[in-house]
């Protein structure tokens, strides 16, 4: 577009003009890199390594993981902020940066996901409802729905801001909600930094349940279990509940999250043990919906986006971004990003995640 044409563009439209042309330009440099630096020299004469020489050490895995072929995106957790109004203590995905990404950047990069074969897109934080009290993820889940049209589309909140008017609005767009619950005493809860005041988080979880039955939205609760409630016997209420997934978890270490000198989280007090892991899963062995996840299926089986939308990887036990998808394109960003496809579906990453394809009872 000739320069002097964007001048005369609206500002906002010009931003985003020019946001294209980076991202762009971003992903071209990156196509190139490889070829421009291999060039030698003006007067330089270039010298081979012999053929039986390897570079040692991290640079050699660099450089393995750039020749792999990058896997493909089917299912991304975006968590396009880390801000939350809960405290608890074992989270892994802290409040670092107060950072979100304009709503037509985001977009941007969702349209780009889906253009490298996402099928699954899973909003969370933080608290997804803080921003714009949940209107900033009410029009990234009637995007990706209505213009992308994605299989799934869900969210994981604490539930403690959602109300009817929200479901009454976005409910159509929307596959799945995730509420977290980690005990059903709610001393415990108090305990493990989910207290509402005078609100009972326990009591709101069930009037969410109702108004997932009533909109049409499959409903699906996360436990983190940790040294709080690894005793407690949930059998009865989640039965009761009947969410279509019930997502436990064994409370992970992040270094640099919620564990280290630099975390914002001292989670080491509800660590347990795998051994004490196992013990509670064989409690609710009879809970039809349950999908247990311990620290080892969990760690590099999920592809983890953040706030300025870089792939986080985990695999030497703290989050280490990729460069954004929105400079260099998904291809080359999704190469660092510690991603295990084969545990993503042994952890059967990969499920009727589509409510159109769900028999439920509404």
């Amino acid at each position: 577009m000739p320069l002097g044409v964007l001048c005369h563009l609206p500002l906002a439209v010009a931003r985003a003009v020019l946001a294209a042309l980076r991202g762009r330009l971003g992903a071209l440099w990156w196509s190139l890199a490889p070829l421009y630096l291999s060039l030698p020299l003006p007067g330089s004469r270039r010298v081979s390594a012999p053929s039986s020489a390897a570079p040692a050490g991290p640079r050699r895995e660099r450089e393995q993981e750039r020749d792999e072929a990058a896997p493909t995106p089917t299912s991304v957790n975006y968590h396009f902020t880390r801000q939350c109004n809960y405290k608890c203590g074992f989270c892994f995905h802290t409040a670092k940066t107060s950072f979100v990404l304009p709503l037509e950047e985001a977009k941007r990069g969702l349209e780009m996901l889906k253009e490298a074969g996402m099928e699954k897109i899973n909003f969370s934080g933080g608290e997804p409802f803080l921003q714009d009290r949940g209107e900033f993820v009410g029009k990234l889940v009637q995007f990706c729905k209505q213009e992308l049209k994605l299989p799934s589309v869900s969210i994981v909140s604490n539930g403690s801001l959602i109300r009817e008017r929200w479901f009454q609005k976005y409910g159509e767009y929307l596959d799945i909600l995730a509420i977290s619950c980690d005990s059903f005493d709610e001393d415990v809860n108090v305990l493990i930094g989910r207290g509402q005041g005078k609100k009972n988080h326990v009591e709101n979880l069930h009037k969410l349940r109702q108004w997932c039955r009533e909109y049409a939205v499959a409903f699906k609760i996360n436990s983190v279990i940790n040294r709080f409630n690894v005793e407690e016997d949930m059998n009865e209420q989640i039965k009761a509940l009947n969410p279509v997934r019930w997502k436990v978890f064994q409370c992970l270490l992040i270094e640099g999250e919620n564990s280290g000198e630099d975390a914002l989280r001292e989670a080491e007090k509800f660590v347990i043990s795998d051994e004490d892991f196992e013990r509670f899963l064989d409690r609710h062995k009879g809970v039809s919906c349950l999908v247990p996840e311990s620290n080892q299926k969990m760690r590099d089986s999920y592809l983890i986006l953040d706030e300025y939308m870089r792939f986080l990887n985990c695999r030497n036990g703290r989050k280490e971004p990729s460069k954004s998808i929105l400079d260099v394109g998904v291809e080359e960003a999704i190469k660092f990003s510690g991603f295990d496809e084969k545990m993503f579906l042994k952890r059967g990453g990969k499920y009727v995640w589509s409510k159109a394809d769900m028999k439920l009872d509404w």
